[in-house]
């Protein structure tokens, strides 16, 4: 059987998969020694890291709004089914008083 997907393809395959903006892996390139080129790297990554931390604090926040409608739902529904009890045993009292 011939292999149809290299060892390259598949690391470039899985490259994208795991680092769609294409930043290099720590210790899969040679290191620089350009203070500069670290700096700008450092920054980019920064970025990223700021820009995860949004989106992992906006979906905490669709969590716990998800959660409180959850909740809300709940209680509206119990409070419906305790209404709905005390309104039949008030026709039941009505109907045997």
């Amino acid at each position: 059987m011939s292999d149809d997907f290299g060892s390259k393809e598949w690391f470039e395959q899985f490259q994208k998969m795991w680092n769609p903006m294409n930043f290099p892996f720590p210790g899969m390139v040679q290191p620089t020694l350009d203070p500069d080129e670290i700096e700008k790297k450092i920054a980019e990554l920064k970025a990223v890291e700021s820009w995860l931390k949004m989106n992992v604090g906006m979906v905490e926040m669709a969590i716990n709004t998800m959660e409180m409608q959850k909740a809300t739902l709940e209680t509206l529904r119990e409070s419906a089914q305790h209404a709905g009890a005390a309104s039949r045993r008030t026709e039941d009292d009505k109907k045997g008083g």
